[in-house]
């Protein structure tokens, strides 16, 4: 039975060496987090195992790494700032894959920390914007505490569970994370329209979280009946579905529905999901399954980079050996996207860095992570146009990707590629 105690009260389940889980993004529940920061001192070898979450991560400070052992399968800019440019204990892994080790013991949880909208007449409560890795989490741990917060929206699809399941409520209301739009540059723009002229109408999304994205989103206003599978999404689909131009008609799973495992935004995007009963929140597992990806027809994944080499190799986590990110779900749509009927896997990124280094280069920097191998590679876009690399030799690959980088580094480019890859 769910006893309602408050934070401080509900924290003390967790003991040292313990396996801790933290809810994901815009529904990590800042006042378990703060409460079980405040333990520090109590704490011994407790392992907090998350994704990218939102808000205070002190928990992560290298002050507290006696008490709280940081494993994390996607490092945010919360992390980022806390931890400095000390890598935290980063785990290498798919974001499908990532239920399977709480499903499958083998990250047994012992707490989990999660939030939640109150309890309907059916006794059933919702983990609003974020279900991902979350909902594994709650099936799969020893205890569930949640902050039980009537500012959550309520939504459908694996978000919703007996609220029974839950060992320890707290009340807390309180504003969601809230992600702020940033304008696209015309870089960002520029970029957006070269992606979207690679759309047909008819096609299925996927897109992340940013600048580019939502510049993508910008130019389709005027397809027709997109339709949209994906890992995430923001204010920028609220936008273009507002249009009409998203219709999932032609999907062959969930048709007519929404499909995502999270979402993250303004209050705009977290009222279209509030008891909307044409967005449906699933469990990665599904989500990110290349199986059930490849069914829905000219699926398009638009993903970014940090660097891309010369020869098509991706690396979208790390800046040399400095972990930056994480996988997350890139490969299981790049490859979901490549087997389905009419897909394309895109890489979009601008052809600089705001320090002004080529974002394309002979090789990857000393230490850098491939996230998604030159074999998987079909599509890269900068601002200057598309490279088609699916089929290319290293050669045509070279010349393909030169043409789209900045025009300042071309020539260097050209002269390190025949140097270093020895061609004529």
């Amino acid at each position: 039975m769910t006893q309602f105690v408050s934070a401080e009260e509900a924290l003390k389940v967790v003991k040292s060496n313990d396996n801790v889980f933290i809810h994901t993004a815009a529904a990590t529940p800042q006042q378990l987090v703060k409460q079980l920061t405040l333990r520090a001192s109590e704490l011994q070898g407790v392992k907090v195992y998350s994704i990218h979450t939102e808000g205070d991560c002190s928990y992560a400070d290298p002050q507290h790494e006696k008490s709280f052992q940081i494993h994390s399968f996607f490092n945010g800019g919360n992390l980022r700032k806390t931890r400095g440019n000390i890598n935290p204990s980063f785990v290498p892994i798919f974001l499908s894959e990532i239920p399977s080790l709480f499903y499958n013991q083998i990250v047994p949880l012992d707490v989990a920390l999660i939030q939640v909208s109150p309890p309907d007449q059916h006794g059933m409560c919702s983990l609003g914007p974020s279900v991902d890795v979350s909902i594994a989490a709650v099936r799969s741990a020893k205890t569930v505490i949640a902050q039980v917060n009537p500012k959550m929206p309520r939504t459908f699809g694996d978000a919703q569970f007996e609220f029974s399941k839950v060992h320890f409520a707290v009340e807390v209301e309180e504003e969601l994370y809230i992600k702020k739009p940033v304008e696209p540059t015309s870089t960002e723009l520029q970029i957006g329209r070269n992606v979207a002229g690679l759309i047909e109408d008819g096609a299925t999304l996927q897109m992340g979280i940013g600048a580019i994205p939502d510049a993508t989103l910008r130019a389709l206003t005027g397809h027709k009946d997109l339709g949209v599978h994906t890992e995430m999404f923001s204010d920028g689909l609220v936008d273009l579905y507002k249009t009409g131009a998203v219709t999932n008609k032609f999907k062959s799973r969930l048709r007519e529905k929404i499909v995502s495992s999270f979402a993250l935004g303004s209050r705009k995007t977290y009222d279209f999901i509030d008891n909307n009963p044409m967005v449906v929140m699933m469990d990665a597992t599904y989500t990110n399954d290349t199986h059930i990806i490849r069914q829905n027809p000219k699926v398009i994944a638009i993903n970014s980079a940090i660097e891309v080499d010369l020869t098509g190799q991706v690396c979208a986590d790390s800046i040399g050996s400095r972990i930056y990110s994480g996988i997350g779900g890139q490969m299981d749509f790049m490859r979901g996207a490549a087997l389905s009927p009419g897909g394309k896997p895109i890489i979009a990124l601008p052809s600089k860095t705001a320090k002004g280094q080529s974002k394309i280069s002979v090789f990857l920097k000393e230490g850098a992570g491939v996230t998604t191998t030159r074999a998987h590679v079909h599509y890269i876009v900068t601002e200057y146009g598309v490279a088609y690399l699916h089929g290319k030799t290293l050669k045509e690959r070279v010349k393909a990707l030169i043409a789209i980088a900045a025009p300042e580094f071309r020539e260097t480019l050209e002269i390190q590629g025949r140097k270093v890859l020895g061609f004529n």
